[in-house]
């Protein structure tokens, strides 16, 4: 068993050392191991021989999750920041804040695929201006809480005109000349009282046990109410923070305004002794017939989800940064002068991620023709059988490239990498460690395998930076980029640049 700090790693963690967070937390081990908590990035079998005779042995890489706890075991992971909770952000260290920014940046960006999807036919293009979007940090993405914020606005100042209240039945002194009800306890305490009459009974006061009717607010339906607004106004407010160069859009000004109606609406809700409604409460008649009620109790559960998702997320964000890379190097590719998509992979996007991972997809994702390089460039995305060069290389992204002209050669392949970490990689080592591999891997070509260069796609921690190194005719680049603003922008132009080079092959 191997523990890799990064997937072209020759050697694993020392014996007994914990996974920190500069380390990519993969595990090379046969299948038969106990790897603890993780989800399988790539499978193959080797053939070994035990006492004289061959058999063939399974073996797998797998992505363990980042922990969501300060410490967490199997496999021992030590010094990873956790997740900020809602509503106590202040509390959080400043690069815990910095990771969930990126994480939602990154979400955002492959969840633009699935509001693609709703036209196949204009898939790609739909992305891109999506992403083209996205680099401009004034036009802040859409979230959840951008939704709402348009949805519930008019229904929230609508409750709050009409908050609901009921009548509940007290028994307290009451003046006689007030008295409209008496129920049995009433009854059984003015029989008990010294005097024959009524009047003599209820002594010098001249009051008497009764039933009285007080309005009050603190129902079910205003529970939920409340603690919507106290949910929505933190989730409001992790957003703007995320988003400070955006005071200007729309979209801004919508959250913050929506911000300030529910923090004023929570106080007030407050102030007439509403409580806050528990996440597992059984909705009552109010909540599912009345329509403003019903609303509120819906988006107040997609937040409540939302943030149980988060956990998910936060744990296999190296599994979403992935899908990101694809997305970024089939965007890359369609922008190449002369590129034609010739075929696309059905994908299936789910409405929420699974370890990580929001799409499915059967490789390749997508193929283009370039005219102009007379080539054909597969987009290989967590293949089934990446092949043994592949497999060795630890890549489970890679572009397979052939020639249609030559019928005697076979393909090649791009090996891409996409390690994940909470710091941020060393890209010069990165692309030094890569290289070492690849030059390895050079004396192990197989007839019908070839592996030629690699690109290495990595977060850039709002620090975007690219490096590169060239050996023996094999060429690896390092590229750190970010999902939103600049670094977004510089991220893609670094895939192109790297596209335009000779990674085509001669015939």
């Amino acid at each position: 068993m191997l523990r890799l700090s990064r997937p072209w790693a020759d050697e694993g963690l020392q014996e007994g050392a914990s996974f920190g967070p500069d380390d990519c937390l993969l595990t090379e081990a046969s299948e038969h191991e106990e790897v603890g908590e993780s989800s399988p990035l790539m499978r193959w079998e080797v053939e070994r021989v035990v006492e004289g005779i061959p058999r063939r042995e399974g073996r797998h890489i797998v992505q363990h999750p980042y922990p969501r706890r300060i410490r967490a075991s199997s496999p021992d992971r030590e010094g990873f920041p956790v997740r900020p909770r809602r509503g106590r952000e202040n509390e959080a260290d400043e690069g815990a804040r910095q990771a969930l920014q990126r994480m939602n940046e990154v979400t955002a960006r492959v969840q633009e695929l699935g509001e693609a999807l709703d036209d196949p036919t204009a898939l790609w293009s739909r992305l891109k201006t999506a992403w083209d979007r996205a680099e401009d940090e004034d036009d802040p993405r859409m979230a959840e809480i951008v939704r709402q914020a348009r949805e519930l606005t008019p229904i929230l100042k609508a409750l709050r005109e009409q908050i609901r209240r009921v009548l509940r039945r007290h028994r307290e002194l009451t003046p006689l000349d007030r008295v409209q009800e008496m129920d049995r306890p009433a009854m059984r305490w003015l029989s008990h009282q010294p005097g024959r009459t009524i009047a003599e009974r209820a002594g010098a006061e001249q009051r008497i046990l009764a039933v009285v009717r007080h309005e009050d607010f603190d129902t079910l339906e205003n529970r939920v109410a409340h603690a919507y607004c106290r949910l929505a106004a933190d989730a409001g407010r992790e957003w703007l923070r995320e988003h400070p160069a955006a005071k200007a859009s729309q979209r801004y000004q919508l959250v913050a305004a929506f911000v300030k109606l529910c923090k004023a609406i929570a106080e007030e809700l407050h102030y007439l002794g509403i409580g806050l409604a528990s996440a597992d409460i059984q909705p009552n008649y109010v909540l599912m017939e009345n329509h403003n009620y019903a609303a509120v109790r819906d988006a107040w559960e997609r937040l409540l989800r939302r943030e149980k998702a988060l956990d998910e997320l936060w744990a296999w964000q190296a599994q979403t940064w992935t899908d990101f890379a694809v997305l970024a190097v089939v965007l890359a590719l369609q922008d190449i002068d002369g590129a034609e998509l010739i075929a696309q992979s059905p994908i299936r996007f789910r409405s929420e991620a699974v370890n990580g991972i929001w799409f499915d997809q059967d490789p390749p994702i997508a193929v283009f023709w370039l005219k102009h390089q007379s080539r054909v460039v597969e987009v290989m995305a967590r293949p089934e059988r990446p092949g043994s060069l592949l497999t060795a290389a630890r890549a489970h992204v890679a572009l397979r490239i052939s020639d249609p002209m030559d019928h005697s050669g076979f393909p090649h392949n791009v090996a891409i990498w996409t390690p994940h970490a909470m710091e941020r990689l060393n890209l010069p080592a990165a692309v030094s460690g890569a290289l070492k591999r690849m030059t390895a891997l050079q004396r192990r070509q197989a007839f019908q395998e070839r592996l030629r260069h690699g690109l290495i796609l990595t977060p850039g921690h709002h620090d975007p930076e690219t490096a590169s190194e060239t050996q023996g005719g094999v060429h690896i680049e390092a590229i750190a980029f970010d999902a939103a603003g600049e670094s977004l922008m510089l991220g893609r132009e670094a895939i192109a640049q790297f596209l335009q080079r000779d990674l085509w092959g001669s015939r």
